[in-house]
């Protein structure tokens, strides 16, 4: 049936039919149609969705998710055919029954995900089963080459090429804005990918964004790379393993992150930026993803296993997660605590421990210092002024202020000090607590929200001095950051009282 195209501005890949263009199609809700576009002749197949009223007869309204395949444009005339299943959905229902998937039922199920073939429903299931049931090695392989090969790729001629990565779960983690330029101003390449906040107060490519724009193609990352040795960028705005975009965004709604994905995940933007040195954060504690130490060898295993196949030389680095980093979360408190570090001034040693113990195993992997010299040398390069005029370098190629000082970043106006309502020492902050806080201030949306962290465990503290401090721009979000923390007890010091519970007689 030859249809008019109309267009609809939601992102998800569907496309709408009119309920009695849909029965003269023969098909139903949930089916697949194969949609030509007459004048191009350019064909896509799409999940179907039935309405009586949004979409008129004789028209079929694609979502910009499905037309980004299509390249249509509106009033455009598109012949619509039933499409019969594809293979992919007996490969998921054969990881439902406990099944192992082969290289090829992997590299079905990736296409026909990246093609909309597959409709939201079946890449939950598809999700799901790997989450219940899971992946062994060889399986997360396939996943992890098929993401690769689902988007763009990078290759540079000077090697090494190195990379790092956070597992994450702990706020205030801003290391990246030290780590990439202590290991560029050593003389390494590393073309930094990095994603933004989903559940957190500011990822690092929001914190990125505060200095510089961070929206760049492949080539470009390729180019900027090789010119100032590294970058800082989002990698949504790339067409780097987009398969694996996908993935994460169907994982959200369900609150999962299936082991076998993560996995996957992780080293195949690794591998499709060309890194062949990487060096990956696992933060361990209390309000982390991975609960023990224990936990963090395994995983750092099986990185290091999947590293070994993929040709990536990776270690990992077991760090302790059960307090921020540093003492600011939100994106310009966050952002001034780096750079002001980089120039040269004292900071929390958190940060800078941290930052140089990553950095150090880096320049350690690479032949850049002796064994056992890592951090000294990472160190050095702060000391020396090195690390800050390669991160100038770095926010001057991405279009950024290469003259920004750490005192440039404002904060929000609206403030509120939590003191502390007894004396003693710190004894436990609560990262979740901290993040919630901060989100309802306003970060990562509005730069200059988030909070000061005046007492970390084990200082002491006098009752009535500051814990935390809040910030935000507008003084309704300070109002719910404010409920948030006297909810949510979330800097705990010994000897207080949190609640009394009696039975009311």
């Amino acid at each position: 049936m030859n249809l008019i195209l109309d267009i609809i501005d939601i992102s998800t890949p569907v496309i709408l039919l009119n309920d009695i263009d849909a029965r003269h199609i023969g098909v139903l809700e949930g089916d697949r149609v194969t949609i030509t576009r007459i004048k191009s002749k350019h064909t896509i197949a799409a999940p179907v969705s039935i309405t009586k009223t949004l979409t008129s007869q004789g028209t079929a309204t694609v979502s910009l998710g499905t037309n980004n395949a299509l390249d249509g444009e509106k009033g455009d005339e598109i012949e619509i055919r039933a499409a019969s299943r594809p293979s992919s959905i007996a490969f998921i229902r054969k990881k439902m029954d406990g099944g192992k998937f082969t290289r090829e039922e992997t590299a079905a199920i990736i296409s026909d995900m990246s093609s909309n073939v597959l409709s939201p429903s079946e890449i939950t299931a598809y999700i799901t089963a790997a989450y219940i049931n899971g992946l062994d090695m060889d399986e997360v392989e396939f996943l992890t080459r098929e993401m690769v090969a689902s988007g763009e790729q990078i290759t540079f001629s000077k090697k090494p090429v190195v990379d790092k990565h956070s597992i994450g779960g702990v706020p205030g983690n801003k290391i990246t804005l030290l780590v990439v330029p202590i290991i560029a101003s050593a003389g390494l390449l590393i073309p930094k990918t990095s994603s933004r906040a989903i559940t957190g107060a500011g990822g690092t490519a929001d914190l990125m964004e505060a200095l510089a724009p961070v929206a760049f193609s492949a080539s470009e990352i390729k180019t900027m790379t090789e010119k100032a040795g590294g970058v800082i960028v989002w990698g949504g705005s790339t067409n780097i393993a987009p398969a694996d975009d996908m993935i994460v965004t169907y994982e959200y709604p369900l609150k999962i992150d299936a082991r076998g994905q993560m996995l996957a995940s992780i080293m195949a933007k690794k591998l499709a930026v060309g890194s062949d040195t990487c060096v990956i954060d696992i933060p361990i504690g209390p309000g982390t993803k991975i609960p023990d130490e224990a936990e963090g060898r395994i995983l750092a295993n099986e990185l290091i296993t999947l590293g070994n196949r993929l040709g990536i030389r990776v270690e990992c680095a077991v760090t302790f997660g059960g307090s921020p980093i540093g003492r600011n979360i939100g994106v310009n408190l966050e952002v001034s605590e780096a750079l002001s570090i980089l120039e040269g001034k004292r900071g929390a040693n958190s940060l800078v421990q941290k930052s140089v113990a990553i950095a150090g195993i880096a320049l350690e992997m690479t032949g850049k210092s002796g064994s056992g010299t890592g951090s000294d040398a990472a160190y050095d390069q702060i000391k020396k002024g090195k690390a800050l005029k390669k991160m100038l370098d770095i926010i001057d190629i991405q279009g950024g202020d290469p003259k920004v000082k750490s005192t440039d970043f404002p904060v929000g106006e609206h403030t509120f000090v939590v003191p502390a309502a007894s004396d003693g020492y710190v004894v436990s902050i609560k990262n979740h607590a901290l993040i919630s806080i901060a989100r309802a201030a306003g970060s990562p949306v509005d730069h200059g929200a988030g909070l000061h962290l005046h007492k970390k465990p084990g200082e002491y503290v006098k009752r009535g001095e500051p814990l935390l401090t809040i910030y935000a721009e507008r003084g309704w979000r300070l109002t719910r950051a404010v409920e948030e923390a006297r909810t949510t007890y979330p800097v705990l010091v010994e000897g207080m009282l949190l609640e009394r519970i009696s039975s009311n007689r």
